[in-house]
């Protein structure tokens, strides 16, 4: 009896175990299927983002975009890039890198430079996957179809001065990061109504404008271009009577003015951006300079060109805000 007695139980044991070590086996089968199929969507999106694309440019260019471009040329819009989380495989500058964006440096450091004109020897070498040009004038003469030898080319607009909230949806769309653009500008615009509540909330609406002084000589934004756009249209705040002048005339972003129009400048701060720091800025001591109402009434507001003020994007406008905010809310 006993010994029949341990035979059942060691059978129920056996069963028992055989019970567990049934329901552990599916259990690993169901989780080996569950990672599987979740390995294969990864793999199959990864698949539908690793596709290249075919997009048409603003001139009407059948573009084929390489799947996940590596080595990319984008002067100019680089801003729209380090928004974007890209890195381009050259940047902007000017004579031989002595004029770079100052303020991308953070995200641009090492980041070799290439000359603003693009000559297509210092573009071959660097063997792009994809280029990507600011506007048709800079593709002119032919220029199109040498350079898209060498790599495919999108030409971003048709304008010398492109509006960049256009320019960051486009290439947004050529690298497949359409949602992060559109968050991008959505912050951006939190930001400009934020931070024109902020001036508005202190009473007062001051009129201002932005001059750049470089090489001994003026020149002030246009109230519809770069960081005019930002003062006049996001902030509100007031265009004084020369700039809306000048503005009507000047075809570029920042157009020339003489001290002696600067005098006649009704603007209550002004913004001057010094490029001439190091030669000692001797425009500054001339007794025109000391008799414009702004700079009588102390209210000149200084920074130098690696700051953004010479420059438009997100990036840029968003430090121009910062900018605008430290000078003239109290």
């Amino acid at each position: 009896m006993n010994n029949l007695l341990s035979k059942k139980k060691i059978m129920q044991l056996m069963g028992v175990g055989l019970l567990a070590f049934s329901l552990a086996a599916c259990g690993d089968a169901d989780e080996k299927t569950t990672d599987q199929t979740e390995q294969q969507a990864a793999d199959s999106n990864k698949d539908e983002v690793a596709t290249e694309r075919t997009l048409t440019d603003a001139m009407g260019n059948e573009v084929v975009v390489p799947a996940n471009p590596e080595r990319v040329i984008a002067t100019y819009l680089e801003d729209n890039l380090v928004a974007l989380g890209i890195k381009p495989v050259a940047q902007w500058s000017v004579n031989d890198g002595a004029s770079i964006q100052g303020y991308l440096q953070d995200s641009l450091k090492g980041i070799p430079t290439i000359p603003h004109d693009l000559p297509f020897e210092a573009v071959q070498e660097l063997t792009p996957d994809l280029i990507i040009m600011d506007s048709a004038s800079m593709v002119e003469g032919g220029k199109y179809d040498q350079y898209n030898k060498i790599a495919p080319t999108y030409v971003i607009g048709t304008e010398v001065n492109n509006d960049w909230r256009d320019e960051l949806l486009r290439v947004g769309e050529v690298f497949g990061k359409e949602d992060e653009a559109k968050k991008v500008l959505e912050d951006y615009e939190t930001k400009a109504k934020e931070a024109k509540a902020e001036i508005e909330a202190t009473g007062d609406q001051p009129s201002v404008a932005a001059i750049w002084l470089v090489g001994g000589n003026f020149f002030i934004v246009s109230e519809n271009l770069s960081s005019g756009a930002v003062m006049y249209q996001d902030l509100g705040l007031k265009v004084p009577a020369v700039v809306k002048e000048i503005s009507a005339s000047g075809e570029s972003n920042w157009n020339a003015i003489s001290l002696e129009k600067l005098v006649e400048l009704d603007a209550d701060h002004l913004f001057l951006i010094n490029s001439d720091t190091a030669t000692g800025s001797s425009a500054l001591s001339d007794k025109l300079w000391s008799s414009i109402p702004a700079v009588k009434a102390g209210n000149v507001h200084e920074f130098s060109p690696d700051e953004s003020w010479l420059y438009t994007g997100a990036i840029a406008n968003e430090q121009i805000i910062d900018n605008i905010l430290k000078s003239i809310v109290k």
